[in-house]
């Protein structure tokens, strides 16, 4: 089961954070879920590590971080709207924004906390196709935001 991989790491989904805007978390369509952008809120705050520019405010290790911290908030969405996490079937896409200086290269290291999180949790259905973009600003000053798209069956 997914919910006991995830606590054999130290995961408890709880509450997912709520919108901070005119949005839906999370929709269907057909058998796809499309999760709106999720930043890396934890217990209800945007930790200070999580806020600013890479790479003159945060590392990249902490951008990596808050890009695994925005994917366990998009479970946390799906499993909300769904009841559990087994009915995934796939990860179709995910699309990572990185709120950096322009000249700044390393999107996909920063996304990557994100896609081999994914991967480890669910194996072969964790893989998907993706977008790294870099960003001038993200909501709440937030260094990285993630939006997901998968299939349930």
């Amino acid at each position: 089961m997914i919910e006991e991989k995830l606590r054999s790491i130290g995961i408890r989904l709880s509450s997912p954070p709520q919108p901070i805007g005119s949005y839906v978390p999370v929709i269907r369509s057909g058998n796809l879920i499309f999760v709106s952008g999720q930043i890396p809120i934890v217990q209800g705050t945007l930790p200070e590590q999580y806020k600013g520019k890479i790479p003159t405010r945060v590392s990249i290790a902490d951008a990596v971080q808050a890009s695994k911290q925005c994917t366990i908030n998009g479970l946390e969405q799906i499993n909300k709207f769904l009841g559990n996490l087994e009915s995934i079937s796939k990860f179709v896409k995910i699309t990572g924004y990185v709120n950096c200086d322009p000249s700044f290269k390393d999107h996909p290291k920063v996304i990557n906390g994100a896609s081999d999180f994914l991967i480890e949790i669910f194996g072969e259905k964790g893989k998907h196709t993706r977008v790294a973009i870099g960003a001038d600003s993200l909501p709440l000053d937030s260094v990285v935001e993630i939006d997901i798209i998968c299939e349930v069956s």
